[in-house]
């Protein structure tokens, strides 16, 4: 089998090596700590990123760049915010395959994770990895489906190398689509979060997945996506898991928030990089550039950047100005 190397060791970047090496493949987990890579080895569990779950012994980790640039497949899973830093340490490499498996948009240059790959790496092997997919129920081979995003047939490639009878892949040719919902989903998970904080329902809940998806959609459309994409797995799919699930940092922050403690208090819950703080600040720049409306959006780019009171900010959303139900 093809020698595969997972360039990062969170919990997404460690559940797709143990997938991969459950399938018998020569897999290597990489990591930018040569600290942590060695606590890695020795400990058999990630316990700052995927706690509870045995690493195989027999699965390589290391954090030898060498030991990654030979390999034909290479799976980028690092926050978007250090992506361009990660890339550009391997771009040397021949790489024939490489698949983002990152969520976000770069602050500085508004760039999706392939567009910033792009830039290291030819654009025709570049495939994008997303779908609801919670590390810790894809490394407890639990039933998931995601879909690999890619403008050349290489994401067949990808596909079957992925596919197991626990993990189903579907495909796209919709790469800015669904890296776009795979991005957006964070700020509105955040936004459920503050709304599980506060104490609201279902009702809340529902209506935050509904109209987020729906600004989502309006903003994915304007940069090009497929409106169909959003209604699918990097769409709705991965929305709904976020929002609701107990693993999902993102909605544990906004929880935190909505609880009444500080950005930095709900920060320090957890060792993981919470993707939609830094995403909502280039979904704000990006919904300017587009001239499209965004409240949910915005409201969370207040509460986050200006020190708006979560209370005050349900009550702005609440008291907008009646208009019609659609998605345009």
């Amino acid at each position: 089998m093809s020698k595969v190397s997972v360039i990062g060791d969170g919990g997404w970047g460690t559940a797709l090596a143990i997938l991969l090496h459950a399938k018998g493949i020569d897999t290597v987990l990489w990591s930018v700590s040569p600290e942590y890579a060695e606590n890695l080895r020795k400990k058999r569990e990630n316990t700052k990123f995927l706690k509870g779950i045995s690493l195989p012994c027999d699965l390589e980790i290391t954090s030898d760049d060498s030991l990654i640039k030979n390999s034909e497949y290479a799976f980028f899973v690092v926050p978007c915010e250090y992506l361009r830093s990660v890339a550009e340490r391997f771009s040397g490499a021949d790489f024939t395959y490489i698949v983002s498996a990152t969520k976000g948009i770069e602050n500085s240059s508004l760039k999706r994770a392939s567009e910033i790959l792009a830039e290291y790496f030819p654009a025709e092997r570049i495939s994008v990895l997303s779908g609801p997919s919670i590390s810790f129920e894809v490394a407890q081979n639990m039933p998931t489906t995601v879909v690999i995003a890619s403008r050349s047939a290489d994401k067949k490639e990808v596909r079957d190398l992925l596919r197991t009878e626990r993990f189903r892949v579907y495909t796209s040719a919709d790469v800015t689509g669904v890296e776009i919902g795979g991005a957006l989903k964070n700020i509105i998970a955040i936004a459920a979060g503050v709304s599980d904080g506060l104490g609201f329902g279902t009702n809340s809940k529902a209506a935050i997945l509904t109209r987020g998806l729906a600004e989502i959609t309006r903003l994915g459309v304007k940069m090009g996506s497929e409106r169909s994409t959003f209604s699918g797995l990097s769409g709705m799919g991965d929305l709904a898991t976020t929002c609701i699930s107990p693993y999902s940092r993102n909605r544990r922050f906004g929880e935190q928030i909505g609880k009444g403690r500080s950005i930095d208090e709900a920060l320090s819950e957890t060792e993981m990089v919470v993707e939609g703080m830094a995403t909502c600040r280039s979904a704000y720049a990006l919904a300017k550039e587009y001239s499209v409306e965004m409240p949910i959006t915005q409201k969370v780019y207040e509460v986050l950047y200006e020190g708006t009171d979560p209370g005050v900010a349900v009550r702005e959303l609440m008291t907008r100005d009646p208009k019609e139900e659609d998605y345009e």
